[in-house]
């Protein structure tokens, strides 16, 4: 063995060491630490900045719990339960099935869809939310996500109460295929049914809503609000950057840029949430009451009309 092969076979041990002590994905998610702009963090530390980076301001992203106790406070909100249809619908198998996927994301999210929809108050108005969970399969709507937008839209609907939705997920989910596509039809038609009742429709755009998501029902909103620094976008920046050919703006496909753009009404922050939604439903309900009211002045205008030409 010459020298060359003797540095080889000891560099590639050196490799072998270092992979081996590299942390896990479990590990790094159970750890105490996470990393930011200035490299590790605390994650208790986060926590108490609502998951704010207190340095750069970065919006961390959260589960569907955390940001219901940050938006309507702990306690505050009723999980509704919604439907699951059937697991694997098509048998989907790659390098593990679409079962074994669900099984990992549910123990993992402690969630049965990557969606979890809520009754709860804010300044005294019942309304109706829902959220997503990115680490529910990347946040990707299928059947089971469908039906609970659905689900959450016709609670609304039946208790005259307005509908809130944090958004969140790569689009529709590809182990579905043609079934989560058809998600983006059905979510579209339950808004429209919405609106026709005069009730509103709020979207907080949060990091990333991309893919079908953003083509559907995530701009559909009557209000759009979106957090710092939030991707928004339908498909990938080099994607679009291989087909325009040009180089892209700076920040393109972040909520500020979007909201140049004019797809996003307002930019806020994570602990101005509550407020802004509040204070915007109250806006939104007195104006559409006074519709309301106008409609049946009207109406009891055109019966009087009509008796009297009779």
């Amino acid at each position: 063995m010459n020298w060359i092969t003797k540095k080889l076979s000891h560099l590639s041990e050196k490799i072998k060491t270092v992979i081996k002590k590299r942390p896990t994905k479990e590990e790094i998610e159970n750890s105490d630490w996470t990393s930011c702009c200035k490299g590790p963090l605390l994650k208790k530390e986060l926590e108490e900045n609502l998951w704010v980076c207190p340095s750069c301001n970065k919006h961390h992203r959260i589960n569907c719990k955390q940001r219901f106790d940050i938006v309507f406070g702990k306690n505050n909100y009723e999980i509704l339960k919604t439907p699951i249809p059937q697991d694997d619908p098509l048998n989907w198998k790659d390098s593990k099935t679409y079962k074994d996927r669900l099984k990992i994301a549910r123990k993992k999210t402690g969630m049965e869809c990557g969606i979890m929809v809520i009754n709860t108050k804010i300044n005294n108005i019942n309304i109706t939310a829902c959220a997503s969970d990115f680490a529910f399969i990347g946040g990707s709507v299928g059947a089971a996500e469908g039906e609970a937008i659905l689900y959450g839209i016709q609670h609304a609907i039946e208790n005259n109460q307005p509908f809130v939705n944090f958004t969140s997920g790569g689009g529709m989910r590809m182990f579905e295929s043609l079934i989560a596509l058809s998600q983006m039809t059905r979510t579209t038609l339950a808004v429209n049914e919405l609106k026709k009742n005069n009730l509103p429709y709020i979207v907080c755009l949060t990091d990333p809503t991309t893919g079908g998501i953003s083509a559907s029902y995530a701009m559909l909103g009557d209000i759009a609000f979106a957090e710092p620094g939030a991707l928004i976008a339908f498909a990938g920046a080099r994607v679009i950057q291989g087909t325009v050919k040009e180089e892209l703006p700076e920040g393109f496909q972040r909520s500020e840029y979007v909201k140049k753009t004019g797809f996003v009404d307002l930019i806020v922050e994570r602990r101005d949430l509550r407020e802004k939604i509040g204070s915007t439903l109250s806006i939104l309900l007195k104006k559409s009451s006074a519709i309301n009211s106008e409609n049946n002045e009207t109406s009891k205008d055109s019966r009087t009309l009509t008796k009297a030409a009779s």
